[in-house]
């Protein structure tokens, strides 16, 4: 795995305007860079990261059947007592997930360390299926890389299958996509989204979260009052739990994606119960709930809430002491711990492994870097090739 200095695109940032990628440079600072790239060989891909992530994709599964079986646990991962038998008949249902991203701490050699499961509203999906690849293209068209250069990447092509598979399941030929207004990176990803639903035969109508009413049937509906019978939401269950419209989320009848079951899938408590029930496993990092802290003998911890999201409120503690931290409004729902073990350093940079899944399958990886050992939203994004 290495990381290696490659001149940007002389019309980059123009291309990026002609397809639609507005948020390449966020709040004044670079979110897409293009000054480098990794380069892994192909059994780095496969090994130590396609496989594992599969792997682990059905211990998750595992973990979340033996939740949603247990009250007890539900209410550890505090999942709202109103909604405990939504997620179970979410999840006896089998109703259908598109997508997810795994975290991994990885340099090249040896396992690759989970940090997380982002499972109900991961971002960084056009740039990882979409705008890398043209990245590769264009490079290679251009005899900067090498022909044999490829690239882990089926993304875009498995959401579209998937996409056609959902709706197929749920006998309709259209889903709404929504987020929330003033999210540029939100709306980007959605966007993109809509075009794959769109490649599958799919209406993919679009309503902001904060446009969404309720009719007098009881039906969800968008601003031309049609109801709302299928919605890709890019928007957290543990927001939607809260609200005053969360009431009505089951009574609703809309078909959820991501599906009810996956407030557990996506949410940290996730990363004590996978120790738990796969303790030693070489991909995992040890990691325990608050009241299971004198358990953990590690001189570095890491404290994470359970509901974060980009890194927000997550510490770094040594000997108990905090050493690094990141702003953010979580942590009033409590907290896990989990074994400290650092991020790679390329270059000054500290570098983290997206592992997408679509549906069960591994799908292709993003990388993203940062100066700070905690990856955040404005953390870089840079390519990837495959050679050798």
């Amino acid at each position: 795995m290495f990381r290696i200095p490659s001149e940007p695109r002389k019309n980059w940032q123009q291309k990026a305007k002609d397809f639609g990628f507005s948020f390449h440079s966020m709040y004044g600072e670079p979110y897409w860079d293009e000054s480098a790239y990794y380069q892994f060989n192909l059994q780095q891909i496969e090994n130590d990261l396609e496989d594992p992530s599969v792997e682990i994709h059905q211990m998750c599964l595992q973990v979340v059947d033996k939740v949603v079986n247990n009250d007890a646990l539900l209410s550890a991962f505090k999942i709202p007592e109103p909604f405990w038998q939504g997620v179970k008949d979410s999840w006896r249902k089998h109703d259908p997930s598109l997508y997810s991203r795994l975290d991994f701490a990885y340099d090249g050699s040896g396992p690759a360390k989970l940090y997380e499961n982002n499972a109900d509203t991961p971002t960084s999906l056009y740039e990882s299926g979409f705008w890398q690849w043209l990245w590769l293209q264009d490079l290679v068209d251009g005899n900067q890389l090498s022909r044999q250069a490829d690239q882990f990447n089926s993304l875009q092509e498995k959401l579209i299958g998937r996409l056609h598979e959902i709706a197929g399941h749920y006998q309709t030929e259209q889903i709404h996509f929504a987020c929330c207004q003033d999210t540029i990176e939100d709306r980007g990803t959605v966007q993109y989204l809509q075009d794959c639903a769109a490649e599958s035969g799919i209406l993919g109508p679009f309503v902001f979260i904060e446009d969404i009413g309720l009719g007098e049937s009881g039906r969800f509906t968008d601003l031309k009052n049609n109801p709302i019978e299928t919605l890709f939401k890019l928007y957290p269950w543990e927001f939607m739990q809260r609200e005053e419209f969360g009431d009505y989320v089951e009574s609703s009848q809309t078909n959820w994606i991501e599906p009810l079951w996956k407030s557990v899938l996506s949410n940290k408590a996730l990363m004590p119960m996978l120790w738990k029930m796969f303790k030693g496993h070489p991909n995992l990092l040890p990691a325990y709930f608050e009241d299971e802290l004198h358990l953990c003998d590690h001189t570095r911890i890491v404290k994470k809430p359970l509901f974060s999201r980009e890194g927000a409120n997550v510490s770094i503690l040594e000997k108990g002491q905090e050493i690094a931290h990141a702003d953010g409004p979580y942590g009033e729902e409590g907290f896990i711990y989990q074994a400290f073990h650092p991020l790679p350093k390329f270059d000054n940079n500290y570098t983290l492994i997206g592992s997408w899944l679509v549906n069960d399958q591994a799908a292709g990886i993003s990388v993203r870097e940062d100066s700070s050992l905690i990856t955040q939203d404005m953390s870089r994004y840079l390519p990837h090739i495959i050679l050798g």
